[in-house]
């Protein structure tokens, strides 16, 4: 889909240079404001965590940047200006904006080698997926994203027997097997162990080296882990942005959120 024009030169549109871009987004439930005049600017690249209590609108927020929910009003634009508000979920997966849900969602049947191959990015009409044949290139993608997610001594072990946070970084491969700009993780570290939250931080700021990342976190040493500008929600809007330190010095943060 082609980008819309937004007037002369030296007068772009401010989702230009984005990634992701919202202004002004509302969406209610029965008359509860879920998300209420959020607006929010990702630049290509750039690693963001995402913190507020709950029912801030964090979920509702990635819900609305993939499609599930469809805000009420308001600017979602990918890329510098695609209108994700008209397309559907598997476009917008399509398009580049992978997400991973808090419980991890593998073939717990099939090995680890197995999710990562049925995760490939490729033409998935009937025919094609019949007869369909692992390349030399294909294989190397795997073994690549096998070594970047820690997995590569796991390959033929069945999903089903891996730790709780290993099958976290397994879904995260099957995420990068699809080649995404934008890869949206909601508490990638919840139940993990002290061990296992530090692999993870190292794998995201890794994954962060060539491709835009946004993390929805409550542990708060974790965020100071991946060092990143946090927007805190509070309401369904932003309460706050800035560093971990700045956020947690803002009296409004504390009050709503941290001194609880």
């Amino acid at each position: 889909m082609a980008s819309p024009s937004y007037g002369v030169a030296n007068d772009p549109h401010p989702a230009h240079g984005s990634i992701l871009y919202l202004d002004g987004v509302h969406v209610a439930f029965d008359g509860f404001k879920a998300i209420n005049g959020l607006s929010l600017i990702l630049a290509p690249g750039e690693l963001r965590t995402i913190i507020g209590p709950n029912g801030a609108g964090k979920t509702t927020m990635m819900d609305i940047i993939t499609g599930k929910t469809k805000p009420d009003r308001g600017d979602v634009l990918y890329d510098g200006g695609v209108d994700l508000t008209r397309l559907d979920e598997t476009r917008i997966a399509n398009l580049g904006i992978g997400r991973k849900f808090q419980k991890p969602t593998v073939f717990e049947h099939l090995s680890v080698f197995e999710n990562l191959e049925l995760a490939l990015k490729c033409d998935r009409r009937t025919l094609k997926t019949l007869f369909f044949l692992l390349s030399s290139a294909d294989r190397t993608r795997i073994e690549e994203v096998l070594v970047r997610i820690g997995l590569a001594e796991k390959r033929t072990h069945l999903a089903g027997v891996l730790s709780h946070g290993q099958k976290q970084w397994l879904e995260i491969g099957m995420l990068l097997m699809q080649e995404p700009k934008v890869l949206l993780l909601d508490e990638p570290v919840a139940g993990m162990t002290d061990h296992e939250t530090e692999q993870t931080a190292d794998l995201i700021l890794d994954i962060n080296r060539d491709r835009s990342v946004v993390v929805v976190e409550h542990d708060m040493e974790f965020v100071r882990r991946l060092g990143a500008k946090v927007t805190v929600l509070h309401e369904g809007s932003v309460l706050a942005e800035g560093s971990l330190e700045t956020v947690q010095q803002d009296h409004r943060v504390i009050e709503v959120y941290l001194g609880r």
